[in-house]
Formats: C-alpha cells, sequence, structure tokens
C-alpha cells in the first residue's frame, strides 16, 4: 500500500489517499521513514546450508548441526546456530519409546560385568552387543549389533525376523570377519538368553575373547550399545517406513555403514565419524586427552 500512496501523493493529499486506504497518517510516515532491510547474502547462504544440513541430519541439535557447518567452511558459533534453528523451526522433537527384547529367563551361566572397571585407549579393546526390533508394516523384524566401545563403529550387524541366537551369531561373525581379535579383547552385553547360548559363548572362546554382561535390570551397563540404538531409530527407522524386510535391510545397512560409520559426527569423539577417529589411532600415534578418555 506504501507505494500506491506515494505514487499518488502528486494528484491528491496524503491524507485523503490514507483515508482512503483505511491507515493511519502516522503509520504511513513511520513506513515512509522506516530504514530499509537488504538481506545480506553470507546470512541468506548459511541459512540455506543449515536447513540442508538438518534435512540429511534431522536428528541433528544445535551443536553437530554447528560442527557440520563449519566442515562445509562456515566459521559460525553454537549460540548463532541454535537462535536460528529456534527462528527457523529447525530443532529436532525426539519421541521415546521401549519395547523389551532381552529375556533373562534362562538357565544359563552369566557373567560378571567386567567392562566398568576397564579405561578403553584404542580400538579393539572392548565390544559392546544390543539387540533391537524394528518395525515394518505389517510386521516385526530384529537388528543385533555389535560395536567397538572405544570409537563408537560399529563392527558387526545382521538382521533377521526371528530374534534368536543364529541372529547374534551373524552378527558376531560379521564383525570376527571385519576386526582383527587382539589379546585382551572383551565382549560385553546384556544377560539376554541369545548372548548366553551355549553357541555363542562356544563361539567367543574360540577367539579367545572374554565375556562381561550388565548388572540384571540395569541399561546404563550397556549405555554406548543402547546409545546406537537410539540413534538408528531417530535417525533412520523412525522417518522411514519399511514395507519389506528386504527394503529395510538395505536401507539399515546403507545407514549404519554408510552414514553412522563414516559421515555422522559424534560428541563423544570431538566431532568426528568413528571412521575418522580409528584412522588416526592406525595411522599415527595416538595420545588421548582426558576429555577423551573412554571409560565404562
Amino acid at each position: 500500500m506504501l507505494p500506491v500512496i506515494q505514487d499518488g501523493s502528486t494528484r491528491l493529499p496524503v491524507q485523503r489517499l490514507c483515508t482512503l486506504a483505511s491507515i493511519p497518517r502516522s503509520s504511513y510516515y513511520r513506513l515512509q521513514c522506516a530504514p530499509k532491510t537488504t538481506i545480506d547474502p553470507e546470512s541468506e547462504r548459511l541459512r540455506r546450508e543449515l536447513h540442508a544440513v538438518c534435512a540429511e541430519y534431522r536428528s541433528y541439535g544445535y551443536r553437530r548441526a554447528t560442527h557440520e557447518l563449519r566442515r562445509r567452511g562456515f566459521a559460525v558459533g553454537r549460540k548463532r546456530i541454535r537462535t536460528l534453528m529456534d527462528k527457523e523451526n529447525l530443532r529436532c522433537r525426539r519421541k521415546k519409546r521401549w519395547i523389551q527384547t532381552t529375556d533373562s529367563r534362562h538357565h544359563y551361566r552369566i557373567y560378571p560385568n567386567r567392562a566398568q572397571e576397564m579405561v578403553l585407549e584404542r580400538p579393539n579393546q572392548l565390544w559392546v552387543a544390543d539387540i533391537t526390533y524394528i518395525r515394518l508394516v505389517y510386521d516385526f523384524v530384529y537388528l543385533a549389533v555389535i560395536l567397538d566401545a572405544f570409537s563408537r563403529r560399529a563392527v558387526g550387524w545382521a538382521l533377521s525376523r526371528h530374534i534368536d541366537t543364529q541372529l547374534t551369531l551373524t552378527a558376531l561373525e560379521k564383525a570376527l570377519q571385519t576386526r582383527s581379535v587382539e589379546p585382551g579383547l572383551v565382549h560385553h552385553s546384556d544377560r539376554g538368553v541369545q548372548y548366553a547360548s551355549t553357541e555363542y559363548v562356544a563361539l567367543l572362546d574360540s577367539h579367545n575373547i572374554a565375556i562381561s554382561m550388565s548388572r540384571k535390570g540395569n541399561p546404563y551397563d550397556n549405555a554406548k550399545a543402547e546409545s546406537f540404538m537410539k540413534t538408528l531409530k531417530t535417525e533412520e527407522v523412525s522417518i522411514c517406513e519399511y514395507e519389506t524386510f528386504s527394503q529395510a535391510k538395505e536401507q539399515i545397512d546403507r545407514f549404519v555403514d554408510a552414514v553412522y560409520n563414516n559421515k555422522r559426527l559424534h560428541s563423544a569423539l570431538d566431532y568426528r565419524t568413528p571412521a575418522e577417529f580409528e584412522a588416526e589411532c592406525f595411522t599415527k600415534p595416538f595420545t588421548l586427552t582426558t576429555a577423551e578418555t573412554v571409560s565404562i
């Protein structure tokens, strides 16, 4: 409306034009004297890139988004990104849901918790394992995962329609194929029957891998594996709708290997990916800082 009044002011008084437009004359002069705002190209580029980051990593908070933007060449601080994410409505909202997948009511041996006393200084000292369910459109399937607790890298995983010992054996066999078993390696899990079974324990024993299990009813004893499952559910499973087993397997394999291991930034790794973190450990002498020393 302001341009119309400005154009007509050469033919009619401003007061008359404001009356016809049903706006106070004071509002017209206030808008006319307001400073012209221009869009900063660099700020607009940052805004677009932030939207791209949040679209690719839907569960990233402002801290991870800040580090990802820095990797892409933007010199930004956390407070600025937090404010911008609030303004653009990009803050993630996580839903919590839990379904029991552990059956510890069995006659097999229960092993003590060795992991809680360990201080990790390199990969292949401690593997942590867990199982979760994955919802399909008309069914459920189950995922077993083994992580290297030092680097958070997923080293073995398997998807199955059945939550049985074969599921966990397949994940362990994959880990044994891709990783070297070093003296003193400990395998930690909950007390579920799949991990306490004769076949699973025998495979660990055959590779001289020590066995550790969480205390009864204490999920914090296996926090790193629990954290991985939460990440998987938040960043992959909850935003997809798998119709078939093969579709779920293909997409979860892609997420674990391509995204989680090689692209996703981990705050516990000083905002590096597990692959980057391990590469530094294996290619040069690695000295842990106090903040990076990993304990269970």
